[in-house]
């Protein structure tokens, strides 16, 4: 089975929490049956772009020296493959996309595949849902948005307000939510509203779900089942063959019991399957409806 998770912040914590243990370790990945773990390049706690840049750097080199040791980078989700792990870079605030278009070429050609506009800062780009609802894509975010779909990086909707939301849909893009949930399950302002998973799913889009407990239910008490919930619910907004997971390992403080790490993946698959999720649905949120996605908005075969 292809198995794919479109975010954790593990190269972050690496880069920051030296010797400090990770949720996403490559004996996990092979252990679980990963095919395809993305790896985001995280903006931090400072939006200083100076402080981006040194972050970015040593995110950079953290992951050189993790291909040094044998893991084995995808620049095209589909090259992603059942039985062997491969890891693919994102970026999470677009603080260093503000220095000019010419940028997205270049994390492209790094081998970047998609990008969250902003984290929870207002960039050059756009405004974050932590701020507000209604300051969305600046001038420069739609000409951005507009040369990440000319390259074939995915605008990445998560942390983006609504309005920037709308603004990028409006634009013509295909964007995905890397790691998302439901608001209608959850009223937090991170999450989708039913208005806009229909719209994202109507233009082809896709939410990859995060398992933070906070975005999951109000109270944050969750369970598998409450993940459950959260496809079951997209499902019923047209999310067939759209949604997947986008984990957040590596940057959530609480966990789901019995999902602390990719180890526990395929705990979360049966408990799908226990809630009837089967078949080519099961295997389409396992990992892919991923490889569909970028079929959809980069029709080009995948690079060797």
């Amino acid at each position: 089975m292809i198995l794919c998770d479109t975010h954790c912040d593990t190269l972050y914590a690496l880069a920051t929490r030296s010797g400090q243990a990770t949720d996403v370790t490559m004996e996990r990945l092979q252990k679980a049956g990963i095919s395809l773990q993305t790896l985001a390049l995280y903006v931090g706690g400072s939006p200083k772009k100076e402080d981006v840049r040194v972050l970015f750097d040593n995110m950079l080199r953290v992951f050189d020296r993790l291909k040094d040791q044998g893991w084995q980078q995808a620049t095209d989700p589909r090259e992603a493959e059942d039985g062997k792990v491969k890891v693919m870079l994102s970026i999470e605030g677009c603080e260093l996309l503000e220095d000019g278009l010419e940028t997205i070429g270049r994390w492209r050609d790094k081998g970047v595949r998609m990008a969250a506009i902003t984290w929870n800062y207002e960039n050059g780009l756009g405004t974050p849902a932590k701020l507000n609802s209604t300051e969305g894509l600046k001038p420069y975010g739609r000409r951005a948005v507009r040369e990440m779909v000319r390259v074939g990086m995915a605008p990445d909707m998560s942390h983006l307000n609504e309005r920037g939301f709308w603004d990028t849909l409006e634009l013509g893009a295909v964007p995905l939510a890397s790691h998302s949930c439901c608001r209608a399950l959850c009223g937090h302002c991170r999450n989708l509203t039913d208005e806009q998973l229909k719209a994202l799913f109507s233009v082809g889009g896709y939410v990859g779900l995060n398992f933070y407990p906070d975005f999951l239910s109000d109270d944050g008490r969750c369970t598998l089942d409450t993940l459950a919930d959260h496809l079951l619910h997209m499902l019923s907004l047209g999310g067939e063959g759209m949604i997947g997971f986008g984990s957040d390992f590596d940057g959530i403080e609480t966990k789901v019991p019995g999902l602390d790490n990719p180890l526990d993946l395929p705990a979360l698959l049966d408990a799908l399957r226990r809630r009837g999720i089967t078949g080519e649905t099961l295997a389409g949120i396992a990992g892919k409806n991923l490889l569909a996605y970028y079929d959809r908005i980069d029709p080009k075969p995948a690079r060797g």
